[in-house]
């Protein structure tokens, strides 16, 4: 056999990776059958990514809903010990991260690696205060009258997040990760542009012990998915953080209709340190009031 008929056989055709969208802890395609061109920042072809309809949106709304029970009434102990194993697994998935968001933002080898590690170790930050927020935003009230008299935050419920449209991956954690912290469970679109490295986290997710319907991720295009779901009376806020002016109008006033929470686009460093804000800002306070009783025929009171 000639060297040249040799190198022929050895040529094989490269498995590209079908990626797929996130629902309910499964990997369906999308309900339309669509897809996508994804192109990195110099127009090369990545991948097709699934074009997520109104079905898709519908079916990851009911799938969000149906985990927020189980999810919500969770301790924050074991909720920052499943944030944590999410560190965990992308820790170990690291090469894939760093080259699909080199890839999808145009970076060098080496500042994606920086964006992913910074992304690992802010799972880790949120892990830690799972147990810690309600310390921050609740406690005792001073009352006139034998009455304790306590306030406690409580998770709003389904939340639909538009991830940033540039950072594909640290703003992505950014925005979900909070979310899910306080016991909230979350739909949310991917960035338009660069969808690949959510879908994968999907992946990730997958196998990091959360529960399937904590975190739901669609990708597509953002106004078409968003729309259905700013007007949808199951989803109880909306984080617009990767919407333009023109579309988070849009969608504000879709949401007015169920008195939604809002939080409104703003410029963010995804890169510092974030504050608290994001994790107050789907909570509710729930305060209750309780006699103190007495102790004994003293009429003193505890």
């Amino acid at each position: 056999m000639s060297e040249k008929t040799d190198k022929t056989e050895q040529q094989r055709l490269s498995v590209f990776k079908t990626y797929k969208l996130y629902v309910g802890g499964k990997f369906p395609r999308s309900e339309s059958g669509r897809v996508y061109e994804v192109t990195d920042s110099k127009g090369k072809w990545l991948a097709n990514a699934p074009l997520s309809s109104r079905k898709d949106a519908r079916d990851a709304v009911v799938a969000a809903r149906k985990a927020f029970g189980g999810w919500s009434g969770a301790t924050a102990y074991n909720r920052g010990q499943i944030l944590y194993r999410v560190a965990e697994m992308l820790e170990g998935r690291g090469d894939q991260f760093v080259r699909e968001v080199a890839d999808a933002e145009g970076l060098s080898k080496s500042k994606a690696a920086a964006v992913v590690d910074a992304a690992i170790d802010r799972w880790v930050w949120y892990a830690g205060w799972t147990d810690k927020i309600a310390q921050v935003v609740g406690g005792g009230n001073p009352v006139a009258g034998p009455f304790f008299n306590l306030s406690t935050p409580e998770p709003t419920g389904v939340v639909t997040v538009l991830a940033p449209q540039e950072s594909s991956f640290l703003g992505l954690v950014s925005v979900i990760a909070p979310v899910i912290a306080t016991g909230n469970t979350v739909v949310v679109i991917a960035s338009e542009k660069s969808p690949l490295p959510a879908l994968s986290l999907g992946e990730v997710l997958a196998t990091s012990d959360l529960p399937g319907g904590v975190v739901n991720v669609l990708s597509g295009k953002t106004a078409e998915i968003a729309t259905p779901l700013a007007a949808h009376q199951d989803v109880n806020a909306i984080d617009l953080a990767g919407a333009d002016d023109v579309l988070a109008k849009e969608l504000e006033i879709a949401a007015a209709d169920n008195l939604k929470r809002v939080v409104r686009p703003q410029a963010v460093d995804y890169s510092r340190t974030p504050g608290i804000e994001r994790l107050t800002a789907f909570l509710e306070t729930k305060t209750v009031w309780h006699p103190t009783g007495s102790l004994g025929a003293s009429g003193s009171s505890y």
